[in-house]
């Protein structure tokens, strides 16, 4: 449907990432431990529709590409897994960090709307996420999809939906905790390569149906 190709594989790609610590779960944690999930919930709408702002840009970004070249495309996906097995080697390499026992700083409480905002900043002014999505979402659209930016703008809904659910678990847990909440280094390290080893999957499933 819409040309997308491998949707379970997209789907269990999108959880392992979500999974993966960064700004935004940060966000989420320490705005859950200081004023409860709701905070936190509000932070994860934020960075929801930050996120939508990066799909539908890097669809209209898509849409333009297509329009200049028949090949171009392809061009796209090619360098999207260049960029994807570079993250992969970096994440296979990634080494175990210790974490201190240090409480997270004391934040003062802001207005839900406030915290909106935050979470909408944070995400949306990350190129990191733009630059992802015109890497990652391509791979799971076929060369013949009859709406290429529409199959886009369909897989981004998917990631981005999961990753809010995701989002406002991880606000419910962590206020339950009254701390934040962090994965223990070893398990971190293995996640990193796991994540790291699908990466490299996909970029060799793409080399190889290319020469097919």
């Amino acid at each position: 449907m819409f040309g997308i190709q491998d949707l379970g594989v997209f789907i269990a790609a999108g959880f392992m990432l979500n999974l993966m610590p960064g700004p935004d779960s940060l966000l989420i944690m320490t705005r859950s431990a200081t004023q409860g999930w709701r905070a936190g919930s509000a932070a994860a709408l934020g960075i929801g529709a930050g996120t939508f702002v990066h799909i539908f840009a890097a669809a209209l970004g898509l849409s333009a590409v297509l329009s200049t070249s028949a090949t171009a495309f392809t061009v796209v996906k090619l360098i999207g897994a260049a960029y994807i097995l570079w993250m992969a080697v970096g994440l296979l390499r990634s080494k175990r960090r210790e974490q201190t026992p240090a409480a997270a700083p004391a934040l003062p409480a802001l207005p839900y709307r406030k915290i909106f905002a935050q979470g909408f900043l944070t995400n949306v002014l990350n190129p990191k996420v733009a630059l992802f999505f015109l890497a990652f979402v391509p791979q799971f659209i076929g060369a013949d999809a009859p709406n290429k930016a529409l199959a886009f703008i369909v897989l981004g809904c998917i990631f981005n939906i999961n990753g809010m659910l995701y989002c406002h678990l991880l606000a419910l847990f962590t206020a339950q905790a009254s701390a934040r909440l962090k994965l223990p280094a070893g398990a971190s390290l293995w996640l990193n390569r796991a994540t790291g080893g699908l990466f490299v999957w996909l970029g060799v499933k793409l080399a190889l149906a290319k020469q097919s």
